[in-house]
Formats: structure tokens, sequence, C-alpha cells
């Protein structure tokens, strides 16, 4: 992890550094030399958002770099930032082939705002899965931040929440050898402990004492034990009458079950944990910062294998709240476990049910890598505030329709309902399928799309993204105007 640190401009030591320059700065404003300043309007002249590197030497002999990034603060604030975390992650990867550890951040035309997204994006792009390697790039270890811009405790609430998305990222990214169900239940309980919230955690018998027959069906091909996780924050005057209670789909790995994975399929389903992991970093991340807001996360998880005495398609299943569920398809298993739970959380009386997961490809054909897919049932204010932040922090939702003809798609001859539908429609009857066990106001977010990526994707890295956490976040930090609470 990075380690930050705020210093006065004229306490910053004298070694390689980072320059954001904004709009109408004056050129006698900016720390460079005369002959540095004409070279570097020319080269923002041509590019208004160009990288510009000025070396310099000293007595010694020894040179070190400035690297200057100009940008256009006349986009949209929104616009610009996320340049601005694009352009860190640049900047990164360029001082990891340097071998730079060591950098400081200053700039000029810029604002808090500005230069927090650029430090974000530093952070997230300085990110490496590399435990398994014998050679490891060399990364950024500290960063001095001129203190113009932040008071410490500003600044720490950033990194915290930044540090929890980076250890989402590793918990995603771990293989299935590494971190199954129970692993993963126990390392949430020592993260819990340490952080001061409860939790809960309910092995294989308690899951079959609650009649948990979704939790319980999927897990039966694995020679693994489920655990369904139970984290709750809960502040000393929440600004919440009943508690946000957030889902996440735990599926440590996924075959397909009986209806196995084809060719490459299988690639990359370590992380079909991803909303678990979402849900419990985001969670985290409210407590390390004290959000005034009541959380309660819910975590169903297990591995789907085809192996034992695996759920078959033509199955019907009784799920924890007596709905019976025919299985037309056993690689349809994430809405499944996720029922369970969402079906639990409804005791609390929750204020809002959001649920997270790497639900469908249907959601990835939709809308490609580039937002989440999102429906509501009963929670339009709260949808809304949903999609302002999602603009603000540039992850994106798009809403679809949840009409009620989509209901039709999976009924079941043979029992209440069928586990999913026909190929249309597939991301919105995988969301009407959880909704019915939604007793209370409901958003679903299909992070099928952007939950991992193959190759690398700027500053979210390869692998393991953690997008969605920055977008819970901002959306709990700004709860009470969907509520109008004070």
């Amino acid at each position: 992890m990075i380690q930050f640190k705020l210093s006065p401009t004229t306490e910053i030591p004298a070694i390689d550094s980072i320059f954001l320059f904004g709009d109408e700065v004056p050129a006698k404003v900016l720390p460079f030399k005369k002959e540095e300043i004409a070279y570097l309007l020319n080269c923002r002249k041509q590019d208004a958002e160009a990288l510009v590197v000025l070396n310099r030497y000293n007595k010694e002999g020894i040179c070190t770099s400035i690297y200057v990034q100009n940008f256009d603060a006349n986009l949209s604030p929104a616009e610009s930032q996320e340049k601005l975390r694009r352009s860190a992650a640049t900047i990164q990867e360029r001082l990891s082939k340097a071998k730079i550890e060591h950098i400081a951040v200053s700039g000029e035309g810029i604002i808090p705002e500005e230069m927090a997204a650029f430090l974000e994006g530093l952070t997230l792009s300085n990110y490496r899965f590399d435990r398994y390697k014998a050679k490891k790039e060399t990364l950024l270890s500290e960063v001095i931040v001129d203190n113009r811009f932040f008071k410490q405790d500003e600044l720490d609430r950033s990194v915290r929440l930044w540090n929890r998305i980076c250890q989402c990222r590793d918990w995603v990214n771990e293989p299935i050898m590494a971190l199954n169900a129970e692993k993963f239940a126990n390392i949430l309980k020592e993260e819990g402990e340490k952080a001061g919230i409860k939790v809960t955690v309910f092995g294989q018998k308690q899951i079959e004492s609650l009649k948990m027959g979704g939790l319980i069906a999927v897990n039966k091909g694995s020679v693994d034990e489920a655990r369904f996780v139970i984290l709750e924050y809960k502040p000393k005057r929440p600004l919440n009458t009943n508690p946000i209670a957030l889902v996440g789909k735990g599926i440590m790995y996924d075959t397909g079950g009986l209806n196995i994975k084809p060719e490459d399929y299988m690639q990359e389903m370590k992380s079909d944990m991803a909303g678990a992991a979402t849900m419990a970093a985001t969670l985290l991340a409210a407590a390390d910062n004290q959000l005034p807001i009541h959380i309660m996360a819910f975590l169903p998880m297990t591995d789907n294998r085809p192996s034992g005495n695996a759920y078959a398609a033509d199955d019907i299943i009784t799920m924890y709240d007596g709905t019976t569920v025919e299985v037309v398809n056993t690689d349809a298993e994430g809405r499944i476990i996720l029922a369970d739970a969402i079906a639990y959380a409804n005791q609390f009386n929750p204020e809002l049910i959001i649920d997270a997961a790497t639900l469908t490809g249907a959601a990835v054909r939709a809308i490609g890598t580039y937002g989440i897919a999102a429906m509501q049932q009963n929670a339009e204010n709260p949808m809304n505030l949903l999609r302002i932040v999602s603009n603000q922090v540039y992850e994106r939702i798009a809403e679809f329709p949840f009409w009620k003809e989509y209901d039709e798609l999976i009924k079941s001859e043979v029992a209440d309902i069928k586990n999913c539908g026909i190929a249309q429609a597939g991301c919105i009857t995988a969301g009407k399928f959880l909704a019915h066990f939604a007793k209370h106001p409901y958003i679903h977010l299909d992070i099928a799309g952007v939950a991992y990526y193959p190759k690398k994707e700027s500053f979210y890295g390869v692998g393991a993204s953690g997008f969605g956490i920055r977008l819970l976040y901002a959306f709990l930090q700004t709860y009470d105007i969907a509520t109008q609470k004070n």
C-alpha cells in the first residue's frame, strides 16, 4: 500500500514529482524555469491533455523528473476527474518502468476534488496481485502531497476507502485453491473484529437448519462446506431507522455445475464471488470512516461443482421463504443462493435491499464493460440517487425496465417459479427472479461486465477491478438526500 504524507510545498524534498496543470494559471505562479514554461505552454497548445516530462540535473549530475499532466478543466467535473484518474494510471505505469518508488504531487489551477481523483487513480493503478510471482514490479511506496489541497483527516478517509478497494481485489483474484467459502468467511470475521463490527458466520449445519434450500442445493456438488456470513455496522446515531441491506453473490468458483461451462467460459470463474467481496469491502469502508448509516451485509458462499450429488436441471428446490423453484439450468446458480440471502434479510425490515452479483452474460452483451446493469422494485428515489452518484464517480449504471410482463418469463409449470427464462431479456429475468424474494424496496446490480477485466483497463488494472465500491460508498455518503433526513 502507498504511504501518503502531506507537506508544505516549500518542504517537499527534491525528488521525482508530478505536477497537475489546470486552466487559467498565470505563468508567474508556475514553479518552472522560463524555458521550461515556454516548452510546456507550446506542448499544451498542441494538446490540452499532454503529459510533459521535464528532466532536471543537480550539481552532482543526478536527474529528477517532473511529470506535468495537463488537463482540460472545461469538461464536466465528472469527466474531468475521470480523465485525471486515467492520466494517473498512465503515469504510474511510467513510474513503475523507471523503478520510482517515491514521488511528490502538487499542482496549480486545480481544486481538491481534482487532486483527490488523481491520487485515487494513482493508488488504484498501483495495485498488483503478485503474491505468486517471483519477479515483482517496482511500485510506489510513498507519495508526498502538497498540503494546500487537504487536511490530514480528509486524505486519511480517502486512503482507507482505496485500501478496502484493493483488499477486495485481493479476495477476488485469489484462486479457489487458496480461498474457499470457509476461508473467506474466516477472513471476514477477522476483518470485522478489527473494524469493530458484528460478524455472524453460519456453518453448514446452521444453513441446513435454516432450510436455505437454494444455498444447500448449489453446495451439494462441492466437497467444501457452504457459509452464510452476516456483517453489521451500526453507528451510535444512524440517519436511517432500519438498516440498508447489502447482499452479495459469493460463488467462490463456478464450473456451471452439471450444465458445465463450455470451452474457456470457465476461465476467470474465481471472480464469481466479486459481489460478496464488493459488499463486504463497502461495509468495512463505511465502518472505517464511521459513516452515520446502519448497514448489514448478507453474503451466501459456496462453489458450484458438477461432482458428487450435485443438483440437477429439473430439480425442484424449496427456498428459505418457502418458494419452490424449478431448476432449468444449474449454471444460473448465483440467483439461487442470493434469493435465500434476500429472503433472510427481509426479517430485519431493511429500508432498502441492494444486491451486487456477477450474474449474467446478458448484462455484458447489453452494455459491454462500461457500467452496471441495474433494476429496481419500489425503490425509485434511491435509484435516482444511485444514478446521480454513479455519474459523479464515473462508475455508471444503466437502468433496465422492470415491467410486470417479464414475470411471465420465469413462471413454471411445476413450481412457483423457475430459475431462468428464455435467452431474451436475460439480465432482467434474473433480476425479476431475485425481486420475487425482496419484500422491501430493492435494487439489483449486475456487475458481470465490470468486476473482472481479462486485459488491463486503465486504473482498474487487470483482473479484479473493485468496480462498484466507490459507487456504493458515495451512495451511502449521500443517502440522507434520498430519505430527506439530516
